[in-house]
């Protein structure tokens, strides 16, 4: 087992891969820097010894969007350089593997919609529409389609 300890570093000194192949939109570093402000910055990101990142690009945005100067980082010292390429490729290919379970998802959304929340449930990564979907489906497995959910009236209208 390596030694990773989480160290803070001032943000300007923390430098991007120029190699890294995940692309962030402007939606999803505000929706994670919503996320670092309701909850803090919890996940370090991942550096080399030359303090280049080798994950947490887009945490680093967001750090950058809040303003922060400075932020949690854990230094992987003991990769090769081929191991970095591929540790950042797989880092952010095998979290899209993993699959939501629906039902437990929609029992957490109907009790944090109950709950008194300071935060936004969007800081979750889910839209407000997504969670209605989760929460109105019909069945587990199930989510109803934009289609289903807007009925068109027919005929001529009258006011």
């Amino acid at each position: 087992m390596n030694d990773l300890r989480v160290e803070t570093r001032s943000v300007g000194t923390v430098l991007p891969s120029a190699r890294n192949t995940r692309k962030h939109s402007k939606k999803q570093i505000r929706q994670i820097a919503e996320s670092v402000r309701a909850f803090g910055f919890n996940w370090p990101v991942l550096v080399d010894e030359e303090n280049r990142l080798i994950a947490g690009h887009a945490r680093l945005e967001a750090a950058r969007l809040l303003g922060l100067s400075e932020i949690p980082v854990i230094s992987l010292v003991h990769l090769s350089e081929t191991e970095k390429r591929a540790f950042m490729i797989a880092d952010n290919r095998l979290a899209e593997k993993a699959e939501w379970d629906e039902e437990l998802l929609k029992i957490e959304f109907s009790e944090l919609l109950n709950a008194e929340l300071e935060f936004d449930l969007d800081v979750t990564g889910f839209d407000v529409p997504e969670i209605d979907t989760f929460l109105h489906a019909d069945h587990v497995g199930e989510t109803a389609t934009v289609e289903e959910e807007v009925r068109v009236p027919t005929g001529t209208p009258i006011s």
